[in-house]
């Protein structure tokens, strides 16, 4: 038997402005609330709302099909304060109970690599949240972007967990199928997931290539290759971002009719069955330990944290950032701790990045700047106000605690 593991990121930053080195002491308005406004109008009416309906109407009418989601926090707040209508759709998805919520970091942050205190924290708000808009617990985590090592298993597990979800990644699976269940080295009970990146992608990148030897892709087509690990794997799980649907791959893509079409397609074999990542660890034992002291992600062929943290100018920032937090939360100053907190979401670091590889449009895609360097500027402008709102809070700052202080 095969179970089809559908999982879907649902995420939006609040992106920078660019904030100019005169506006430091005399704005602190940071954020872009035209273009993050724009934004998520545009994504609402070309994929989560279109998408949530398609999904609601596959779940009335193919009881077997099931489905899964991880909304950050930020998301979720824009949500709220854009569209609420959103949220109601995603609401009536959950209402179903054929829709799993996972949790993650409430602000979609590099937090576990700079601060346990802080991801822990950031976790924490991420569960009271979805409790607070879906009446829901999450019993499974994910990672920002499939970050992914045994440290991070071995939190999860701490923290209440049963499951976590990974990226398939070739050199750490070896002889191994991304299609089993898997244990973390580090942990007792808690079991992995892993994405299978060939089957998503297949779907998230490929389908609209025109110049990809299996294009077109069919409902039928993409069936049979799932049939085909029937008897080498227990589960096909395919982990991808929400926005796959209406806005990387148009509707004139023909995105939606097939995923209109590949539920009943899939079930046309009697041996595949959909589950949610809750349902495929309670079905499966794990097949094997693995055992990742790296951290890997599920982000561009390197699979690695090189998005984010590839260059000086990302290193720097990252530093700043983290390096006056005792600071901030210091200053019991509710709109100082959002701030500093909002940059801590992981796109900013993304935006900064100046890979070049087959895949790097994807750092372009919804990014507000002309170029990494912009981004660099304008978030370290916004860091350096930052550093004074808290000194004028405070009244002094341990230099050791942010280098900044001496611009």
């Amino acid at each position: 038997m095969v179970s089809v593991c559908f999982y879907f990121q649902v995420h939006q930053p609040y992106r920078l402005r660019k904030y100019s080195i005169f506006e430091i002491n005399e704005n602190h308005d940071y954020f872009d609330k035209v273009k993050n406004e724009e934004v998520f109008h545009k994504v609402a009416k070309k994929c989560y709302l279109p998408t949530n309906q398609l999904l609601l109407d596959q779940l009335n009418h193919v009881p077997e099909f099931k489905i899964s989601y991880s909304l950050s926090g930020v998301f979720l707040d824009q949500a709220k304060k854009f569209d609420p209508s959103v949220i109601d759709s995603f609401r009536k998805l959950v209402d179903t109970g054929r829709t799993e919520i996972l949790d993650e970091t409430y602000y979609h942050s590099l937090s576990f690599l700079y601060s346990k205190k802080e991801f822990i924290e950031q976790v924490k708000m991420h569960r009271e949240l979805v409790w607070d808009l879906f009446a829901y617990k999450p019993k499974v985590f994910r990672n920002t972007e499939l970050i992914y090592s045994n440290e991070v298993a071995y939190y999860a597990e701490k923290m209440g967990y049963k499951g976590i979800l990974a990226e398939g990644v070739d050199h750490v699976l070896g002889w191994r199928s991304p299609n089993f269940v898997y244990r973390p080295r580090t942990a007792e009970s808690i079991a992995l997931l892993l994405k299978n990146y060939k089957l998503s992608d297949d779907i998230a990148f490929r389908f609209s290539n025109k110049n990809w030897t299996e294009w077109p892709l069919t409902a039928d087509k993409f069936a049979h290759w799932v049939n085909n690990v029937n008897g080498s794997g227990n589960t096909v799980n395919l982990f991808m971002d929400y926005e796959t649907f209406g806005e990387h791959q148009w509707e004139d893509t023909g995105i939606f009719d097939f995923m209109r079409a590949m539920p009943r397609k899939i079930l046309e074999h009697p041996d595949n069955d959909f589950k949610t990542p809750s349902e495929v660890i309670d079905c499966y034992e794990p097949m094997d330990t693995l055992d990742i002291h790296n951290i890997i992600s599920w982000a561009d062929l390197e699979r690695d944290l090189s998005a984010w943290l590839g260059n000086k100018m990302q290193h720097e920032s990252i530093h700043e950032l983290y390096a006056i937090e005792e600071a901030v939360k210091k200053t019991n100053d509710k709109n100082i701790i959002e701030d500093w907190r909002k940059l801590t979401t992981s796109d900013h670091f993304y935006y900064m990045c100046t890979k070049y590889f087959s895949d790097g449009d994807v750092h372009k895609y919804f990014n507000p700047y002309d170029s990494p360097y912009d981004a660099f500027i304008a978030f370290m402008n916004a860091m350096t106000d930052l550093v004074q709102r808290v000194k004028k809070v405070s009244g002094k700052l341990d230099p050791k605690e942010v280098k900044i202080l001496g611009k």
